[in-house]
């Protein structure tokens, strides 16, 4: 962990019905230097999102007294001011299908309880890094595709394309390598993150919703049978 009195400028929302491991959560956090909020349920933690300083990330339980974790977290997907907002879900619930929810519905990365609080901690540092990094070069634009990475935008031919949290790494992911080829368990590894432990047909799920979004984009998108998955060098694909 980071040294105590390093400040950083994120906000991070905690949205964790059991106050006591709310509040450690917020203890261990607010030593590495970042600011904390807590909500103990979903409807207060939905509008703490929505409050200035907006939150750059959330960490949210899925079993909430009031509405699951999940609807909190497809509200904030829904929302303009916070569509681009990190969220990282914790839930007693392992099995891949919940975890594959998760992610189809728009989180960032899905930690299992009971968990370690360092594990934890580098995950959230992970995602915030991940973020930053993303922001400073912040458009990209590939034929008819532009992204704009800071604003969670793509449009195909200038219309936009509204696409999950996950389908936009994994677009991100292959624009930014464009010309090279993408195994599944590095795409995997990259785009869902440490040790996601979900199954590799996830990607071919994902990357044939993504292509059917993209519309007449979804030709820069290849597949290398046994391979994985390449972004054309050129528009043209020469």
């Amino acid at each position: 962990m980071g040294g105590a009195g390093e400040r950083h400028k994120e906000l991070i929302l905690i949205v964790e019905d059991e106050a006591e491991q709310a509040d450690n959560l917020a203890y261990l956090l607010d030593l590495e230097g970042y600011q904390t909020k807590v909500a103990l349920d979903g409807k207060s933690g939905l509008e703490m999102t929505m409050q200035d300083p907006i939150p750059a990330l959330v960490v949210l339980d899925i079993m909430l007294p009031d509405m699951m974790g999940i609807e909190v977290c497809r509200e904030i997907r829904k929302r303009a001011t916070t569509r681009a907002m990190l969220v990282l879900m914790l839930t007693a619930r392992s099995g891949e299908m919940d975890r594959v929810r998760g992610f189809e519905i728009g989180c960032d990365d899905y930690v299992t309880k009971p968990y370690g609080s360092r594990e934890l901690v580098f995950r959230i540092k992970a995602l915030l890094r991940r973020a930053g990094a993303s922001k400073t070069n912040s458009e990209i634009v590939f034929g008819s595709l532009r992204m704009d990475t800071s604003e969670f935008r793509v449009w195909v031919a200038e219309k936009p394309i509204v696409l999950t949290a996950i389908e936009f790494r994994l677009l991100q992911t292959l624009m930014e390598r464009c010309g090279r080829v993408q195994s599944r368990e590095i795409l995997l590894s990259d785009v869902w993150g440490l040790e996601a432990q979900v199954s590799s047909r996830t990607i071919d799920t994902h990357m044939r919703r993504l292509r059917e979004k993209l519309g007449v984009a979804g030709v820069y998108i290849e597949t290398l049978r046994g391979v994985g998955y390449r972004f054309r060098a050129t528009p043209n694909g020469e």
